[in-house]
């Protein structure tokens, strides 16, 4: 195919050479009813292509298949069989992945690290999780994602699951056995999912993960918000084989997503798939070696510890590591790395990634350059010069995987929507949340609606808080009281 062709861009250029005039939503009119104050913050170019998919973009039949042909142009660009854009993000993308597989009451092995919007997706539609326990490293309190080997034991005791979902890479950069989990739910004859949410950039370069869709998954949901040029909120989904319908599949998404998409999303995620396939190898050539460069200078900071494949890949870990994502134990400081990352942006005006109890982290894309970077450096290095002014370290209470690892008594859907209290934290052990409650980032849940609170995760999330934790998904997110199913 053709991808120098980028059809909703093209669409959107000739909305504006033929000059056309609305009588439609957007109601601000191409900017002439936006206030002045937020054109001049926004700039009017915003507004000049925020018009209608339908009826502005294309016509009111979409005989053009505008939106189409930038979906196929996609699938062709990372070898699926089919592409849809999401203008509501991975979050619905997933959402939409998982109803196509599992119904109400219908069980699907899900990965225990999964993001919040997996959670989501099984209150929604009352699916029974059957929970895939992540590989935990307990020298470094982290977990990887589900070896095959789970899958498989949970597969022998669940012969009836109608599929799988993991999530890699994670927020860490920390990947799967892809190839063997696909192999082990085609056995059975049913579809794997992969929220391959932090991926975009993985089909464009032979040095970074293998993908999910050369991997063998059936269905990959990715944001290309995260990793990609598109806009906050553009995701695609990809589909391959035939376990999964694609009318299913478009089927489910429609009944989630909005009726308004954007065409500011749509065509960011246009461009970014003539860039990729144009110029993509070529800039991840340089990116990674650009990450490999901030690594080893990273490493040459006292009390600093950058996490490669040696800490992160092998038996009982992860099988691949995304290099871009840079990883920085900073226990050797004595501090924390929410402490870290408020104070670099405090003083340096940097946003880091990622930061917990004893770890920060900065995301590399093919944006960076030694521009970047340099300034990273630089506060790195002022802020471990500076540690002594972040002692002592606030203690999180980090339990053991056996306490961290909830019983789920009841359907998150059913204890999401059921009779609820809100109780002080010391009386919630024993009862069983009806809410998430969700260190963010990376926001996966540490206790999820249906599971059986105990003290430890209770503690573990107080101490984090006090330690500068969020979590914010909860009703009373300094989570000094709960909201709880209220047992018959």
């Amino acid at each position: 195919m053709d991808h120098s062709q980028v059809p909703v861009l093209d669409a959107l250029a000739a909305y504006h050479s033929e000059n056309q005039t609305p009588f439609t939503p957007p109601g601000h009119k191409q900017g002439r009813g936006a206030d002045p104050r937020v054109r001049a913050i926004l700039g009017d170019a915003v507004f000049h292509s925020d018009v209608l998919a339908t009826s502005g973009l294309d016509d009111r039949v979409e005989s053009k298949g505008v939106l189409a042909k930038a979906q196929e142009l996609m699938a062709d660009a990372v070898g699926a069989d089919h592409t849809f854009f999401s203008t509501c993000g991975s979050s619905l993308s997933v959402k939409a992945a998982m109803l196509s597989v599992a119904g109400p009451h219908e069980k699907l092995l899900v990965g225990r690290d999964a993001h919040k919007s997996v959670v989501s997706g099984l209150v929604l539609a009352g699916i029974v999780p059957v929970w895939v326990d992540p590989q935990w490293d307990p020298e470094r309190h982290l977990a990887h994602p589900p070896s095959a080997e789970a899958f498989r034991a949970a597969f022998a005791e669940h012969p009836d699951a109608r599929g799988a979902l993991v999530t890699t890479p994670t927020p860490y950069g920390t990947c799967s056995d892809l190839a063997a989990i696909a192999e082990t739910c085609h056995r059975h004859g049913v579809p794997l999912i992969v929220d391959e949410a932090w991926g975009a950039h993985l089909p464009f370069h032979p040095d970074l993960p293998t993908w999910a869709m050369d991997a063998g998954a059936d269905v990959c949901v990715t944001s290309v918000h995260k990793m990609g040029s598109g806009l906050e909120q553009s995701s695609v989904f990809h589909l391959q084989g035939d376990l999964i319908e694609p009318a299913v599949l478009k089927n489910r998404a429609d009944l989630l997503g909005t009726t308004s998409p954007s065409v500011l999303v749509y065509a960011a995620l246009d461009g970014w798939r003539r860039q990729m396939v144009e110029h993509g190898r070529r800039l991840y050539d340089d990116t990674l070696a650009l990450a490999g460069r901030v690594r080893e200078r990273i490493g040459e900071i006292e009390g600093m510890h950058v996490h490669g494949r040696e800490d992160f890949c092998g038996p009982d870990r992860a099988a691949d590591l995304d290099p871009l994502q840079i990883i920085v134990d900073i226990t050797g400081l004595g501090t924390t790395g929410y402490r870290i990352g408020d104070w670099i942006r405090e003083h340096h005006r940097i946003n880091l990634h990622l930061s917990d109890h004893r770890r920060t982290s900065a995301q590399l894309t093919h944006a960076d350059d030694s521009r970047s970077t340099d300034a990273l450096l630089a506060a790195l290095r002022d802020v471990a010069a500076h540690a002594e002014e972040l002692r002592p370290a606030t203690p999180v209470e980090v339990p053991d995987p056996p306490e961290l690892r909830l019983e789920q008594v009841m359907l998150p859907r059913d204890a999401f929507f059921g009779r609820v209290e809100q109780v002080p934290l010391d009386k919630a052990v024993g009862r069983v949340s009806a809410e998430m409650l969700t260190p963010y980032p990376p926001g996966i849940p540490a206790a999820l609606p249906g599971e059986r609170l105990d003290s430890a995760v209770l503690r573990y999330l107080r101490s984090g808080i006090e330690a500068g934790m969020v979590v914010p998904d909860a009703a009373d997110t300094t989570v000094q009281t709960v909201r709880v199913s209220v047992e018959e």
